[in-house]
């Protein structure tokens, strides 16, 4: 079987994030996914500044998100942020946002991230210390 690497993070909905109606407007939710990788690094120990500090950044090369329900203002949420393997040189993230409340599925996501060298050049091989990275959360072999 195997192994899933998966951190749950809560926030509440501020004021700043909604629109007139109250709703959250839904570019934040794109936030919500920053704060779910955010957390997840700091967990397993890939946060932003360890992967900058192996010479490396991780822009996002692509996104997909499917919104299901609404949030307000004064509404916890959730995020669960899962990662997905991939033997090709990318970090990959499924996020599930769940209203606290009640518990709802509110939104679920995916990011891809690839690897690019302090020059901006991209990287197409898995850099060593993603692949530590791996071995050490008995990802691979």
């Amino acid at each position: 079987m195997e192994k899933q690497l998966i951190n749950n993070t809560e926030t509440q909905v501020r004021f700043s994030e909604v629109d007139a109606l109250g709703i959250v407007w839904h570019g934040h939710y794109v936030k919500f996914m920053e704060d779910g990788r955010e957390a997840f690094g700091k967990q397993f120990g890939l946060a932003y500044l360890d992967v900058y500090g192996h010479g490396f950044a991780t822009p996002i090369v692509h996104m997909a998100l499917d919104y299901k329900k609404t949030v307000k203002y004064g509404d916890s949420v959730r995020i669960e942020t899962s990662f997905i393997d991939s033997p090709a040189a990318k970090i990959i993230f499924k996020y599930r946002i769940f209203r606290l409340s009640d518990g709802e599925l509110v939104a679920e996501a995916e990011t891809i991230q690839v690897f690019i060298n302090m020059q901006h050049e991209l990287f197409i091989t898995v850099p060593e210390f993603f692949a530590e990275w791996k071995r050490k959360n008995k990802l691979t072999e």
